[in-house]
């Protein structure tokens, strides 16, 4: 049987290693993302597993978008085994004194009601099939706040491991499982928005996009009698 997965956030960062990752294991992938341009750029660093990637645009935030995403995947790649929610964003004015109503709601309708519609638009077939795995990447911010991390973002990815934890509540009889993955510091392009981004040399000690795809594809690999919960990797 073809392995079948969806990843959002895929054209930069975690969505893309990941989706890299598991086009090299075998796996059919929807790739998901905003930006047409940034999948295709995916799809070429993808060489030979070329083929195993379908580009889905699609602006997870807005309902009618994921329906249509989510029945293109259906025509072109079937029934999927895989949801990797690892689209998110941030702004550079984050601080509370600075966070207007406006950037509060684009991220968290971005960063955690998107993953809950992707999660929504895919959940009945994997209940039907008594089988599936959604992987959320979500932040150490969800354990801590922070001030460099910002409270619209902090509320989202809290948010985010709640959903993990409901999808394991409710969904484990059905033969679902869910996993929170919780990184620290990563060098990808969400670092650019911070309101002073780290230098070079900071970068450097940071995790690198790779890193996080393992821990996802650990928490794939189990024997579907299994799950990993939450995954907290920090910069060692």
């Amino acid at each position: 049987m073809i392995k079948t997965a969806v990843v959002t956030g895929a054209g930069t960062g975690v969505g893309q290693a990941t989706a890299l990752a598991l086009a090299r294991e075998g796996w059919r992938v929807a790739i998901v993302g905003r930006r047409e341009s940034t999948l295709k750029e995916t799809v070429s660093h993808a060489g030979a597993e070329a083929k195993r990637l379908q580009v889905c645009p699609c602006d997870i935030s807005d309902p009618a978008s994921v329906e249509r995403m989510a029945a293109l995947v259906k025509a072109e790649v079937g029934d999927i085994e895989v949801l990797v929610n690892a689209a998110g964003t941030n702004t550079p004015a984050r601080s509370l004194k600075e966070l207007s109503l406006e950037k509060y709601r684009e991220l968290v309708e971005t960063n955690l009601t998107g993953a809950y519609l992707c999660v929504q638009a895919f959940l009945p077939r994997m209940r039907e099939r008594r089988s599936g795995t959604i992987i959320n990447v979500v932040s150490d911010a969800a354990k801590q706040a922070s001030p460099k991390a910002g409270a619209a973002y902090v509320v989202s990815k809290f948010g985010m491991n709640g959903l993990t934890q409901s999808i394991n509540a409710e969904e484990r009889p059905n033969g679902i499982r869910a996993c929170s993955v919780l990184p620290g510091d990563i060098d990808t392009p969400l670092l650019d928005k911070r309101p002073n981004p780290p230098t070079p040399e900071a970068r450097q000690k940071m995790l690198r996009s790779e890193d996080v795809a393992e821990c996802i594809l650990l928490a794939i690999r189990l024997p579907a009698r299994a799950v990993i919960e939450e995954i907290l990797i920090r910069p060692a």
